[in-house]
């Protein structure tokens, strides 16, 4: 029998406590990546992005249990985050400046010839529109700051501002990169009060 890998379970970043932050190294992972802009809860942007994700991941999923005995579990979405001014995140919340990259990780034994089968195996069968907007691709955040948050996406705010504006420059550091959050509940069979997210910051020595 295959053993089935969680990586949730062998990442120790993607665990998190939450009313506590943490400085933690993160490694370099891969995943599937598809870029969108806009509020996530109007329009079809973010909706269609999601869409995308999920078959392809399972797809691989599959063909990594099939071709190479190699089983995993399909990791939670994740969603890199940004705008022109990251104030739109914490006082002013306007989620029609952001824009964002919706991500699955993958195993990094997951090559770009896997990768462009699985695209062609989940076309064939009437796939998503914006299927071929996604891309397999590496992400490397290195040092950041995370806590785990449990309540409404739209409840962040308290929290990022004690960890932009407080955590962060008391500890001699200062905000790189872009704003990454990790959602461990599924937001379509949980209760918003009881969603838990990992919100990470990746972070550089203050110059």
């Amino acid at each position: 029998m295959t053993t089935k890998i969680d990586f949730k379970k062998e990442i120790g970043t993607y665990s998190a406590r939450r009313g506590r932050f943490q400085i933690v190294d993160v490694p370099d992972l891969r995943y599937l990546m598809i870029d969108g802009h806009g509020d996530p809860n109007t329009g079809p942007a973010f909706t269609e992005a999601a869409e995308a994700l999920y078959p392809l991941a399972y797809r691989l999923k599959f063909a990594s249990k099939q071709d190479l005995g190699r089983d995993y579990v399909v990791m939670p979405l994740e969603g890199l985050w940004w705008a022109d001014d990251m104030d739109s995140f914490t006082a002013a919340r306007d989620k029609s400046r952001w824009d964002w990259t919706l991500m699955i990780m993958v195993p990094d034994w997951i090559g770009q010839d896997m990768f462009a089968g699985a695209v062609e195996q989940t076309a064939a069968k009437a796939g998503p529109r914006r299927l071929h907007d996604v891309r397999l691709g590496a992400l490397s955040e290195g040092r950041c700051v995370q806590t785990l948050h449990v309540g409404s996406y739209d409840d962040e705010t308290a929290t990022l501002e004690q960890m932009h504006q407080r955590f962060i420059p008391d500890n001699g550091l200062q905000m790189t990169g872009r704003h990454h959050e990790i959602y461990l509940s599924d937001a379509r069979k949980v209760d918003p009060g009881r969603l838990r997210t990992i919100l990470r910051q990746p972070v550089k020595a203050r110059e």
